[in-house]
């Protein structure tokens, strides 16, 4: 897949599920009860054990889920998750180093951001859509708002705190995609193996998104230095 599908397919679901396993067994249950939701989508955690190995066996046993790395803080950690199959890049804070190496690679990248500076640093180093976290405690839906006044074209993706009460929120505010980690996949629901409830949960925020975005305007991504 590459990086205009993968941005094609974040942008279209709306909903990127992040994924802490503590096996690959554990994981490979994670991505099916997900996708059976309706959210083909799965971003790994370089803060768990194995990670590597774990998004490496994902992109060969689920070839239609698209696989992605998170919690990628330097240029090493990124080449290991691109080599290992990795689909797309996310960063828990501005690296523009990892940046700069994703856009060389042609992957797609998601970099951290908080403040309107790191916003605007990390679009303009070629980051294709700006992570916001952690979001929900600098003031959730109200601060996605706030920055796309000054950036209304930049594609935010609020991470952190983002749950089934405000996702349609956030989504009205115009983020062009949402991070939801353990209010998704529910740890004692991982942990007992419940398919039925993470499958649940994924199929009600993606209606969350779907329902939001029947009333939200539509959004358009701001042309980069040199673009028509």
């Amino acid at each position: 897949m590459n990086k205009d599908e993968v941005r094609a397919r974040i942008s279209a679901i709306g909903v990127v599920p992040v994924i802490r396993a503590s096996s690959l067994e554990e994981a490979q249950f994670a991505v099916e009860a997900v996708r059976a939701g309706g959210i083909p989508i799965v971003e790994i955690t370089m803060s768990v054990p194995g990670a590597i190995e774990i998004i490496r066996n994902l992109a060969k046993s689920v070839p239609d889920a698209v696989v992605g790395a998170g919690t990628v803080l330097d240029v090493e950690a990124a080449r290991r998750c691109l080599d290992a199959g990795a689909e797309f890049l996310v960063t828990p804070g501005l690296d523009v180093k990892t940046v700069e190496f994703a856009l060389r690679e042609n992957r797609f990248m998601m970099a951290g951001a908080l403040t309107p500076t790191e916003v605007i640093t990390a679009w303009q180093a070629g980051s294709d859509f700006v992570k916001v976290f952690p979001c929900a405690q600098v003031g959730g839906p109200a601060y996605i708002k706030a920055l796309l006044g000054p950036f209304p074209g930049i594609p935010l993706v609020p991470t952190g705190g983002v749950n089934l009460h405000n996702a349609g929120e956030y989504i009205a505010v115009g983020s062009a995609a949402l991070g939801v980690g353990a209010e998704l996949v529910l740890k004692p629901a991982l942990k007992s193996r419940a398919h039925d409830v993470i499958r649940d949960t994924a199929r009600k925020f993606f209606d969350a998104v779907d329902e939001a975005r029947r009333w939200a305007p539509p959004i358009e991504s701001m042309a980069r230095r040199g673009q028509a």
